[in-house]
């Protein structure tokens, strides 16, 4: 998971300073040194570092942070803080003009680094606000991409203008606003053409494009995994065409943090989104103090509950009431475990969930690779080769009957009798549910929420 290794290191600073009961300058500038070494590590740019750690030391060193009455937990606040400052202090948003004049955003980066997957992920999210996007396809040189965007068009409901491989991309650019003018659109999004490394002709192309066409705002897409060269890139882009803000790709993988915690403060340009998953939906605001409690390890449970209520929307709310019911109850059939799967995909799976929780983010395991998503899907067609009366009442289960689950869902019997086991182990679980809501409640049967 993102920061994985950055966080678990933090945290064990964290732990040393947390079981000193007073804090001396010289255990606060031994942390500090773990941090800065932990920062290099996850290839945060150096210069970055520098001014971080003396920004923490001169804040933590006081006699009022030292003399407090929990001086490690106030060090610990100050990193936090700084960090959020690091990386922006406040969440920045795409901004768009006035009324119904058209907004053209410009996305622009190197070859690989997600730009066609990401202007479809934005025209999603757009979607979702209202307004109508048109996406373009000014990478010539790739007719991939061409094809890409269409796809991911589709997949989105977003319409695609296109020329093909033969036209300039100032000109396809000319035609599209043209056609976006003529046919209400609120707003174009142009996935521009990248190459593997900064050359002079990518830079003019794109200058040609912004000469012909009014760009309201150029976003960078970088790849979060390339560490402190994001930085880089992100660098040589403003200094030549000028950006307006930076997103993210491939967030979700091995990231050690760099170019998080470094693109804001060397190019002073805002991160915009981080995008965190292959699915065109899995893309989401920057905000640094959120981003901060992750990688301290303090979890960010905002971003959690802002998915809980998103998946929400698209459930069933009368079917929600009655499965909240059964619960309060104590009861839990198969059913249930249906819609617990369900929700937990639309919530972008389990690893997504369990590193927004507090003290989880450094320490869990990837619980979303092919292997596991194989277990999962094995134990829906465990669930869906039972007959309607088998799901809603688990006690019916025998020998004869696992056997005709087991063949209708291809799996051995011994994988059936496992799955079983584990389920009833849960419905235990849930049974000494309305018993606990009671003690945390005050009342029985309620929940202490």
């Amino acid at each position: 998971m993102a920061f994985e290794s950055l966080t678990e290191k933090l945290q064990n600073v964290f732990k040393s300073l947390r079981g000193k009961g007073r804090l001396s300058e010289e255990d606060v500038k031994a942390a500090l040194k773990d941090v800065k070494m932990a920062l290099l590590e996850a290839d945060v740019n150096f210069k970055v570092v520098k001014q971080f750690i003396n920004s923490v030391t001169e804040r933590a060193v006081g006699q009022d942070v030292l003399d407090g009455i929990n001086p490690g937990q106030m060090v610990i606040k100050i990193v936090n803080e700084e960090m959020t400052a690091l990386m922006g202090d406040e969440v920045t948003e795409l901004s768009f003009r006035p009324g119904k004049e058209l907004t053209i955003f410009m996305l622009c980066g190197l070859q690989g680094a997600g730009k066609t997957t990401a202007a479809a992920k934005i025209a999603s999210r757009l979607k979702l606000k209202s307004k109508k996007t048109l996406l373009v396809a000014c990478d010539i040189y790739r007719p991939a991409a061409i094809e890409q965007l269409k796809r991911n068009g589709e997949k989105v409901e977003t319409e695609v203008f296109s020329m093909g491989t033969d036209v300039k991309p100032s000109v396809i650019a000319r035609n599209a606003v043209d056609y976006a003018v003529k046919n209400n659109f609120n707003v174009v999004i142009l996935d521009t053409a990248g190459r593997l490394h900064i050359d002079e002709d990518m830079m003019d192309e794109l200058v040609d494009i912004k000469n012909t066409v009014d760009v309201h705002e150029t976003l960078l897409v970088v790849d979060a995994m390339t560490g402190q060269d994001a930085v880089n890139v992100a660098s040589e882009f403003n200094e030549k065409i000028g950006l307006d803000g930076v997103i993210l790709s491939k967030a979700d993988g091995d990231t050690r943090g760099g170019a998080a915690l470094s693109v804001k403060a060397v190019t002073g340009k805002p991160i915009l989104f981080v995008s965190n998953g292959e699915k065109l939906d899995q893309i989401e605001p920057f905000y640094p103090d959120r981003m901060a409690n992750r990688i301290l390890g303090m979890g960010d449970v905002l971003s959690l509950i802002e998915k809980a209520e998103q998946a929400a929307l698209d459930r069933d709310e009368e079917k929600d009431k009655k499965m909240v019911s059964r619960l309060k109850k104590g009861k839990f059939d198969f059913n249930d475990y249906l819609e617990s799967l369900s929700a937990m995909r639309k919530m972008g799976g389990l690893s997504s969930i369990m590193s927004m929780m507090p003290g989880m983010g450094g320490k869990m395991p990837d619980l979303d690779t092919d292997e596991s998503a194989l277990k999962l899907k094995r134990t829906e067609a465990i669930v869906l080769s039972m007959t309607p009366e088998e799901r809603e009442n688990p006690k019916l289960m025998n020998p004869r009957r696992k056997f005709r689950i087991a063949k209708g869902a291809g799996l051995d019997i011994a994988e059936v009798n496992r799955f079983i086991k584990q389920f009833e182990q849960s419905q235990k679980m849930m049974k000494q549910l309305p018993s606990m809501m009671g003690k945390f409640g005050g009342k029985r049967g309620k929940f202490p929420f």
